[in-house]
């Protein structure tokens, strides 16, 4: 049995562990308030631009171009969104599982994909695997704004156009909740899901449809995106604040145990005392 001064250490341990990690939720909590407004707020911007962009396209008939156009898959890209710190449960863990089944079912050599990797979990999980990474970015802030991940964007969408990849698929945590975060995973590009809105507007262009489409259709693929990160961001702050609400919770309650076991070691060992004095005593008489 554990001595009373092992049992006294383990509990003050714990309850530092716990001020600890309900800093963190509450950290997490606040994160998450902006975070969730970030992403429900680009929205309606993401539904106006597919909008826009699926009236010239319908419109437009005989209008073709590479983003809407499938083509022979030879290669395949996955850009994943993971975070770049732990401590958010099965955030991460569900997200990269889902990824690596895919393509573990889907290709047979490591040249029939890349990996895109907005987080460091998601890019050491692949390097970790010798599993080619084409391009990766982390060290994004809690509250990322489209300049952050411009770049990586662009590229992305880049390597479709210059047929690098003939495809991609995005995975990424959809944020339903404050507790419950569904993995997600959607065709990126080609676009081929773009012909769902139903109410077509006549517009009049200047320059052709052509041109326009030729700078919209780069732009919406890069807002999905950045739309998927803002998502992301608030699954990973809600995720966080939960695993941290449960770590709390558990440290509560291994305190309660540790504190039950010291007052029965503490009266185990006063009722030891008590008997050596009372035998001494009657040795004595």
């Amino acid at each position: 049995m554990a001595s009373l001064r092992d049992i006294k250490t383990r509990i003050n341990s714990t309850k530092k562990t716990s001020q600890i990690t309900k800093a963190m939720q509450m950290v997490s909590a606040s994160k998450l308030n902006r975070a969730e407004l970030n992403a429900k707020s680009f929205v309606p911007y993401m539904e106006k631009i597919q909008e826009v962009v699926a009236n010239i396209a319908l419109g437009s008939q005989g209008l073709r171009h590479p983003m809407l156009i499938d083509r022979s898959v030879k290669k395949t890209g996955y850009l994943v969104i993971t975070s770049d710190r732990g401590l958010a449960g099965a955030f991460n863990s569900n997200v990269l599982r889902q990824v690596y089944n895919s393509i573990r079912e889907r290709h047979q050599s490591d040249d029939e994909f890349a990996i895109i990797a907005i987080g460091r979990i998601g890019f050491d999980f692949f390097r970790s695997r010798n599993i080619n990474v084409a391009l990766s970015i982390t060290g994004l802030p809690d509250q990322p704004s489209f300049t952050d991940i411009m770049d990586i964007a662009r590229k992305t969408v880049g390597m479709y156009l210059d047929e690098t990849y003939d495809e991609l698929f995005l995975f990424y945590n959809h944020y339903v909740s404050a507790i419950q975060q569904d993995v997600t995973s959607k065709k990126l590009l080609p676009l081929s899901n773009i012909n769902t809105v139903n109410k077509l507007t006549s517009y009049e262009f200047d320059p052709s449809p052509e041109e326009i489409l030729e700078v919209l259709l780069p732009q919406y693929a890069e807002s999905l995106i950045y739309g998927a990160l803002l998502d992301s961001k608030a699954s990973e702050h809600a995720a966080r604040m939960t695993a941290m609400k449960n770590a709390t919770d558990n440290a509560k309650e291994l305190i309660d145990t540790l504190t039950l076991s010291y007052n029965r070691a503490r009266q185990a060992a006063i009722t030891q005392e008590i008997t050596e004095i009372v035998g001494g005593a009657a040795a004595l008489e």
